[in-house]
């Protein structure tokens, strides 16, 4: 399942880093003063507010393993055997980096042995093919918030762990539970802490694939460009590594 297409896009697209407290302080008004020059009393000093801070990155290639028409759902699961994972994925605006609301978050990835819904046997393992699971999406909230719940990804040849993304607005949703039509505003993939995905890679069933997983720095996709290429922000939501973790970050699209 070598995603052969995957190679390496020219800049097309923003995504956005959100600093505050000292950082963004930091942004906003270059060098602090030295220790010997006056400061002004806090009574006149007005606070800093939180502040986004937009930078262009890439956006990454889809790949050959899309599929049309997949459910609006806040679970993708559909049962698949894995390590939790909880997505939080802010979208916003990358000219004035207001949050988008009512924009559809598309997610789709593989599984645990690194074959996709729709392409099962490509990476070398025999399982049902639903066609659909691991794939789907929803709508952001006032915030600009996206929250879907699946389960780390597993790996396939030649590519590290990811999951494929794209942002869609004005979309129609269908009667049986899927969307049509809209425009797509942003193709990306989100990547995983390498510390954290040896340690995934070690828990059943993870650990039954049979492939020989690549590494963020093998990959031939990702930079090494942090948030700014879809690096995820991981917390782990227990003391073990089955406990599963959290996943956050905030996209910026062109609107």
């Amino acid at each position: 399942m070598t995603d052969t297409s995957d190679a390496r896009p020219s800049v097309a697209r923003r995504t956005v880093l959100v600093a505050s407290g000292a950082t963004a302080a930091a942004l906003a008004v270059g060098a602090a003063a030295t220790p010997e020059a006056p400061t002004a009393d806090a009574a006149d000093t007005a606070p800093v507010a939180a502040a986004a801070v937009c930078t262009l990155t890439k956006e990454m290639t889809e790949g050959p393993y899309y599929l049309d028409g997949q459910y609006v759902r806040a679970d993708i699961t559909e049962g698949k055997a894995g390590i939790p994972l909880k997505l939080t994925l802010t979208v916003v605006d990358d000219d004035t980096c207001v949050p988008l609301s009512n924009a559809l978050v598309e997610i789709w990835h593989a599984d645990a042995l690194g074959e996709y819904s729709g392409f099962v046997g490509s990476n070398g393992h025999s399982e049902p093919d639903s066609g659909t699971f691991l794939r789907g999406g929803v709508l952001t909230n006032s915030s600009g918030v996206a929250a879907i719940t699946t389960v780390y990804p597993g790996w396939y040849r030649g590519r590290c762990i990811h999951i494929h993304i794209k942002v869609h607005t004005n979309v129609t949703l269908t009667s049986d539970g899927s969307f049509t039509g809209g425009q797509e505003l942003h193709t990306g993939q989100l990547f995983f802490n390498e510390t954290i995905t040896t340690a995934v890679a070690r828990v059943s069933p993870y650990s039954t694939n049979t492939v020989t997983r690549t590494t963020l720095a093998q990959d031939s996709i990702y930079d090494e460009g942090g948030a700014a290429s879809g690096l995820l922000t991981l917390t782990a939501l227990g003391s073990s590594t089955s406990s599963g973790y959290a996943g956050t970050l905030t996209l910026g699209v062109e609107n």
